[in-house]
Formats: structure tokens, sequence, C-alpha cells
């Protein structure tokens, strides 16, 4: 249920372009287009499901305050975790690299088509955003790493798959001249930021829902607690 609850909660409700707005320079640049924007979100997709769960093994293993101890006693003390940025950073930038090698060799048409923007893939604060959300957040094991880095790519995917099937639409749509390009993409893009926020309810409404049952259950058990005593000090009135 954990795996579930954090693969929707990172597509629809924590997505990386709707709800913290990272990633916004290529989603913009690259999504003219619906091919190019499914090949570099593939791309994105793929770097983070390798660098969340990589840079997850740095920060437990080497950077994390007494992540050492498993080289002995002597370097339990430690604490490498300013090093944070640029461990994540070389892990990137070497994950872009091999990404930018593969798409080179065997689709060359991709590659010239998303330009500057593939290799700019390493400077994309989506990228890095995905590793730190990671380490602020706690994630506990090796499999949610993975999960929270395949299930972020692919909230990036749908952003920019979206926005860009929607921009290939209204080029052909009468849009008012001061509207025209990042105008309407921006209104379009805060109505689509508006339309994921509404699936927030999908995981927190159950747990608002058993909350309420609680209160009510205890508001009920502190009357019933309120009668006996009434009724006890009556009694003893009586009783005097």
């Amino acid at each position: 249920m954990e795996h579930v609850e954090l693969f929707f909660k990172s597509i629809f409700i924590d997505n990386m372009v709707f709800a913290t707005f990272l990633g916004m320079c290529s989603y913009l640049a690259v999504s003219k287009k619906v091919a190019t924007a499914v090949g570099l979100g593939a791309a994105v997709i793929f770097v983070l499901a390798i660098t969340v769960p990589l840079n997850w093994l740095l920060d437990q293993f080497i950077l994390q305050e007494g992540a050492l101890a498993w080289l002995g006693p002597e370097f339990a003390a430690y604490d490498l975790s300013f090093l944070s940025f640029i461990m994540f950073i070389a892990t990137i930038a070497t994950m872009v690299q091999l990404v930018e090698i593969v798409v080179e060799k065997f689709s060359p048409a991709l590659y010239n088509s998303l330009g500057i923007f593939l290799p700019l893939i390493a400077v994309n604060c989506a990228i890095l955003g995905g590793s730190l959300f990671m380490q602020s957040r706690e994630i506990a094991t090796f499999g949610l790493a993975l999960n929270y880095g395949v299930s972020s790519g692919i909230g990036w995917f749908l952003a920019i798959l979206s926005i860009a099937a929607i921009r290939e639409k209204i080029r052909y749509s009468n849009v008012p001249p001061p509207l025209r390009g990042l105008g309407i993409t921006f209104i379009i893009t805060g109505l689509m930021a508006i339309g994921f926020m509404s699936f927030g309810g999908m995981l927190t409404g159950g747990d608002e829902e058993v909350k309420t049952e609680q209160k009510t259950v205890e508001l009920e058990k502190q009357d019933d607690e309120e009668d006996t005593k009434k009724i006890a000090d009556n009694l003893s009135k009586i009783a005097d």
C-alpha cells in the first residue's frame, strides 16, 4: 500500500511541474511537438529512475551522519552531508552523458530535435529536485526510492506530453494576439496545475473520514463518562 500511495502521490499530487514548478525551462522549450516531448520525457524518466536510487544509496551509506559506520567504529562520527549537492550532481551528470550517448547512437533524429536540451537535463532542477526531495522526505528503503524516481519521472512526462498535445492543437485556434506563445502556455499550465491539485483528495479524503469517526467516538465516550459521573453524584447526594 505504501508503494501504491507513493506512486500516485508523486505523479498527480506532488507533480514536479504542477506542484513545485521544477523543470520549467525544458517543459516550455521542448513542448511544441508531441514527438519531441515524448523523447525528452522518456529520457527524464530514465535519468530519475537511475539517479534517485543511486543517490539514496550514497545518502544512506556515505553522506549521512554516522553513515560510514560500516567502515569501522572510528568512522561513525563522520558527517559528509555537506557533499550532498556535489555527489548528487556528479551522479546525475554521469547518467545524462550515458543517455546522450545512447540517444545519439540509436535515434539521431530525436537527438537533433532535442538539441541543447538533452545535455541540459544534467542541470534540470526537476532531476536534482527528485534526489533532494528523496533526502528531505527521508524515504526509508531502496525500493521506495526507485518507486519515487520512476513515478516522479512519469509525472514530469505526463506534464510535458499534455502541454505539447495542447500546444499542437491551439496552434490552429484563434488565440488573442497578446496571449500567443508563452502567454497562453502559462495560462494552460496554471489551469492544469489546478486540475492536478484536485487529485489531493484521492489519498487524504479517507484519512480525514477516519479521523472524524475517531473524534466522534471519543466525544461519545466523554459524554458517557460525564453522564455516569453525574448519576454517581446524584446517587451519593440521595444516599446522604
